[in-house]
Formats: structure tokens, C-alpha cells, sequence
């Protein structure tokens, strides 16, 4: 580490979710760094049965003797991250905007960790974007963060190849470890002066809406491939899910299987075809593997053909 930084690089760290846990431990282990505060969400309530509960990040922090900062407005910081003087603010998934006069703070700026090629996929949703798109490859980029939505200069990248089978937990756990990987040198590296932050290409920006949870309704109308891939993206949330019956039971799926090239049912039916739960879609038939009706325990697609038998032939909504 050169001059003028001491010894260790005074740092600090925001993030929240498991997704920042790999970079948070990978600094922890690294000795040119003294990770001298961590900031993320406050407890939130969790579950049915609405328990706070401190975001992972809070629990490792915590195990390590960190102090902790949890603002519902990180502006109202400022000043207390100019007392702790950092060399530098680590920002993987925090879930807040960071303003600039936070951003000016550090000696060497803030840097993020982001799950996408940028300039492809700005925004949150970065990690379901490429499976809903059926992409046929993602990646992690390391940025330096600048006042605009994921649109600072590009430290280092590192692309993974996909097979249109990933899940998205399979790919949040594959991004998670990769970007954890890729921070340690890169940061290194940028302390000493050996990277040159490349500028985006705007012109070939995408941004990525922020999911809510009528995002996960399914249009049947769509394609079964779309469909499948919408189901791969969007579990465990917001998840696939459509209505059925006269009462518009909630009616999620958990996982589908292959795509049939049948198109003589009503799009939206459930039926049998070789024994096998399945779906009319706009553009071919969809097989069901795992469901869950809402109030009940998910299913596989024997056990619910057993036991709900009359929802066959009924029209999803």
C-alpha cells in the first residue's frame, strides 16, 4: 500500500443484505484493512410473526466489534462519517442513495460492488434482469461511485457464463462470492495507483426497475419460455404467482420444469399431459413442478394432482 496511507486503510462499510456478507468477510480477513464502522438498514421486522430482526451484515459486525450505525436517512451522517475519516467507503447492496457530500468524504471516494456489466442493468434488480432476459451471460462490476444511479467510472469487471437454467438464489450466491473476490485486489490496486477508472458508455446504458410485488403476477398470455424464466427470476421474491377460482386463491409457483410444444387448451388452463401438471401459455405449454396454494404448504406436482384434483381444467386469472 503506498504513501500516504498508513499502514491499514481506514475503511468503512455499507450494506445490508446477505448478498454483502462474502465482501464484508473477505475485508475482514484481508490486514491492509481496518474496517472502522459499518452502516446498513435498521432491525426490520420479519416473518408471520413480525420479529425484528438486524440485517446480516449488523449480526457480523457485531461478532467482530465493530460499531454499527444504522440511520433510516444516511444524510443526516455526515457528520459522523467525517469524524471517523475514512480512506474509503465500501457500498455493496446498502439500499440507500449515497449523496455526494458523502461521497467527497473519503480520500480515495466510495466504491460499489454491483451485479451487473455495467452500463448494462442500473438499478436494484440487477441479479433478476439477465434470467428474466434469458442473457447469456452477467457479471460483476467494481465501481467508483459518483452522484448518478450505478453510472460512475468502472474499476474492474468480471463475467460469468449462463446456462438458462439459473435460479436466482444459485446466481445471488455466484454474484455474491465473485464480487467478494474481485473487492480485495481492486482495492488494492486502487490505492496504489494502478487502476484507471474507465468512463460508461452511456449510449448503452439499461436501467432496471425496482420490483414490487404485483410484479410477480404471470401473464399467460406470454410465452411458456418467458414464463419459465420469469419463475427461475423472481423466487423466492416477489415471486410467480397467479389467481384461480371464483375466490382468486393466491396460487404461487415454485418451480416449472420443461416446455411443451402443445397449444390446444384455453391460455391459463391447468391440465395433464403425460401425467405431468402443466399450463397453457400464449406461445406453448409450460409442466409445473412445484406450487403452493395460498395457506397451505408448497407442494410438488404429484402431491397437489392428488389432492386437489378438481383444480385441473380450471382457468388461471
Amino acid at each position: 500500500m503506498s504513501k500516504p496511507y498508513s499502514q491499514k486503510m481506514r475503511l468503512i462499510f455499507m450494506g445490508t443484505p446477505e448478498f454483502a456478507a462474502p465482501g464484508l468477510n473477505r475485508l475482514l480477513e484481508a490486514p491492509e484493512f481496518e474496517i472502522i464502522g459499518v452502516f446498513t438498514q435498521p432491525d426490520r421486522p420479519i416473518g408471520r410473526q413480525q420479529l425484528l430482526t438486524p440485517p446480516p451484515i449488523k449480526k457480523i459486525a457485531l461478532a467482530h466489534n465493530i460499531a454499527v450505525f444504522q440511520p433510516e436517512k444516511i444524510r443526516l451522517e455526515i457528520a459522523n462519517i467525517k469524524k471517523l475519516k475514512p480512506d474509503l467507503i465500501v457500498v455493496i447492496a446498502y439500499g440507500k442513495i449515497i449523496p455526494q457530500e458523502i461521497l467527497d468524504i473519503p480520500t480515495l471516494g466510495c466504491v460499489n460492488v454491483h451485479a451487473s456489466l455495467l452500463p448494462k442493468y442500473r438499478g436494484a434488480a440487477c441479479l433478476n434482469a439477465p434470467i428474466l432476459n434469458g442473457d447469456q451471460e452477467t457479471g460483476i462490476t467494481i465501481m467508483k461511485m459518483d452522484a448518478g444511479l450505478d453510472t460512475g467510472p468502472i474499476l474492474r469487471q468480471a463475467k460469468i457464463k449462463l446456462n438458462g437454467k439459473e435460479t436466482l438464489e444459485k446466481l445471488h450466491d455466484r454474484l455474491s462470492e465473485l464480487g467478494a473476490k474481485l473487492l480485495i485486489p481492486t482495492l488494492l490496486d486502487l490505492g496504489a495507483g494502478k487502476i484507471k477508472p474507465q468512463i460508461q458508455d452511456n449510449s448503452r446504458a439499461s436501467y432496471i426497475k425496482i420490483l414490487k410485488k404485483e410484479d410477480g403476477q404471470i401473464n399467460w398470455q406470454k410465452s411458456a419460455i418467458e414464463i419459465e424464466r420469469m419463475i427461475r427470476a423472481y423466487n423466492p421474491w416477489p415471486g410467480s404467482y397467479s389467481l384461480i377460482g371464483t375466490d382468486k386463491k393466491i396460487f404461487k409457483i415454485l418451480s416449472a420444469g420443461e416446455i411443451i410444444k402443445t397449444n390446444k387448451h384455453q391460455v391459463g388452463e391447468l391440465f395433464l399431459q403425460d401425467e405431468k401438471l402443466s399450463v397453457q401459455c400464449g406461445q406453448d405449454s409450460l409442466v409445473i413442478l412445484k406450487l403452493q396454494l395460498a395457506g397451505k404448504q408448497a407442494t410438488t406436482a404429484p402431491e397437489f394432482i392428488r389432492g386437489y384434483q378438481n383444480l385441473i381444467g380450471h382457468i388461471f386469472q
